[in-house]
């Protein structure tokens, strides 16, 4: 199965996939950056020029795309990849969501002393800057804590620390299952 990185742009899906897609030995892909390969065009640049609409039915079909490869894969996922029940389903089918949780505040600062996230992603309102993120992300977060297999706030915490949270999670439900499985082989 799929490991999807969900989450509010700056929550470190992207860093946090390369390094946990090398600890796991899987490939890694990044729904925006294939986004923006297929399309040859920034986030920014799409949604002046072809709209929300457009942007969101590509990063659909991107979501799905993804979800076929049967080489098991961590997948880091556009903050509204979560936006499309179709989407939402997928992602449910075929793999286990991480939600990296973190505040309106500690979002806004991180989206704010990235150069690259102002340079290639747009607003997503007319009020832009916190009340922007504060409300989109109070929007989405049923979302999130709906598709979350594992729930890890990154506030305060390095990628690698993350990971390890990541990991123990992991670790932990397939132990988990394990049980679960010999119990039920034993009959008990």
């Amino acid at each position: 199965m799929h490991l999807y990185l969900i989450g509010y742009r700056g929550s470190g899906k992207s860093t946090v996939g390369r390094i946990l897609a090398q600890r796991l030995n899987r490939p890694h892909l990044d729904s925006d950056d294939l986004i923006e390969s297929e399309s040859r065009m920034t986030i920014k640049d799409i949604f002046s020029t072809k709209g929300e609409t457009w942007f969101r039915d590509l990063e659909a079909k991107i979501v799905y795309e993804v979800s076929t490869s049967v080489v098991p894969t961590v997948v880091s996922l556009g903050g509204g990849a979560v936006l499309r029940e179709a989407s939402q389903a997928i992602l449910k089918a075929t793999g286990k969501c991480v939600w990296l949780s973190a505040s309106a505040e500690y979002l806004f600062k991180r989206i704010q002393s990235d150069l690259a996230t102002q340079l290639r992603r747009p607003n997503l309102s007319q009020s832009g800057g916190f009340a922007e993120v504060a409300d989109i992300l109070s929007k989405r977060t049923p979302i999130y804590e709906r598709l979350s297999d594992i729930t890890v706030v990154v506030e305060v915490k390095t990628p690698d620390e993350i990971c390890d949270e990541i990991s123990d999670c992991m670790n932990s439900a397939n132990a988990g299952q394990q049980r679960i499985s010999r119990h039920g082989a034993s009959g008990v």
